[in-house]
């Protein structure tokens, strides 16, 4: 049995992530954690969640260290936002704690001390921009294809809910990363977010990066490879928060097996 903590369990993604791990025979929530002094303190998580009474009460962040301690947990799956996902990976690493993180909007800096805390610490982690498994096969298809189609422009749109505070997604960034490292182009000089004003003729060189948000777009990304007369658009479209929940599952029960520090989505399912 894999005894899972989760952070921001009060939210949807948490919620969700709790709800469906109530639903696994191998796993099982010990730990629910939320911002200091929220009014969701006190409450049971798998009510909160809407499966019941789970007799897991949901406690402020601040007793993390603690509640990590007392609970046995295994693995910490952290959805929330950066600042506060640092001081969670720090404390759950120090604790011997495993890591599935969907938490995105990390600069460079936390992502070093990220990698810094579960180095020293010899967990096992796997952060992940995008934990659907259609996204991660969408990441495998960009690296076979951007080699043949090397020379027409590319383009990448993402859509997301009027909620969402980082931009461009993380999804996004990853897809952009890909195609930049599979072209051998430095993203530091190619990357081009957003255009406005006179900007000039576009670049062969460029690779485009452009956010859309409103409503309750739950996730969209596109890239396009844009020739002379035609057009190829590769599409990826999350049509409900459960295609991100599967994953997580798949993820956590991965990691307990993982051999290595870091492992990615690719190693959860299998891709080359």
């Amino acid at each position: 049995m894999i005894k899972v903590a989760v952070t921001g369990a009060g939210g949807r993604m948490g919620s969700g992530i709790i709800r469906k791990i109530t639903e696994q025979e191998d796993m099982e929530v010990v730990a629910a954690i939320e911002i200091p002094d929220t009014p969701l303190e006190g409450q049971d998580a798998g009510e909160r969640a809407g499966v019941g009474n789970i007799g897991v009460k949901i406690v402020g962040a601040e007793k993390l260290d603690a509640t990590l301690k007392e609970s046995g947990a295994e693995v910490l799956v952290d959805f929330t936002i950066a600042p506060a996902a640092v001081q969670s990976i720090k404390i759950a690493s120090e604790n011997g704690v495993d890591l599935v993180v969907g938490t995105t909007g990390f600069t460079e800096e936390q992502m070093a001390e990220n990698i810094k805390n579960i180095e020293e610490n010899d967990v096992k982690a796997i952060i992940s921009s995008n934990y659907a498994i259609g996204v991660n096969v969408f990441f495998d298809l960009l690296k076979k294809l951007t080699p043949i189609l090397n020379d027409f422009d590319i383009e990448i749109i993402e859509a997301h809910h009027n909620q969402k505070e980082d931009s461009p997604s993380g999804t996004a960034m990853t897809a952009f990363e890909v195609i930049a490292e599979t072209l051998e182009r430095n993203p530091e000089e190619v990357g081009v977010f957003g255009r406005e004003g006179h900007v000039g003729k576009r670049t062969k060189e460029e690779i485009g990066v452009h956010a859309i948000r409103g409503g309750d777009i739950v996730g969209d990304h596109t890239v396009l490879y844009v020739g002379d007369g035609e057009r190829l658009e590769i599409t990826h479209r999350a049509h409900t928060r459960e295609v991100f929940i599967a994953g997580v599952i798949r993820a956590i029960r991965y990691i307990p097996t993982a051999t290595k520090t870091f492992s990615e989505m690719k190693d959860v399912l299998g891709l080359e």
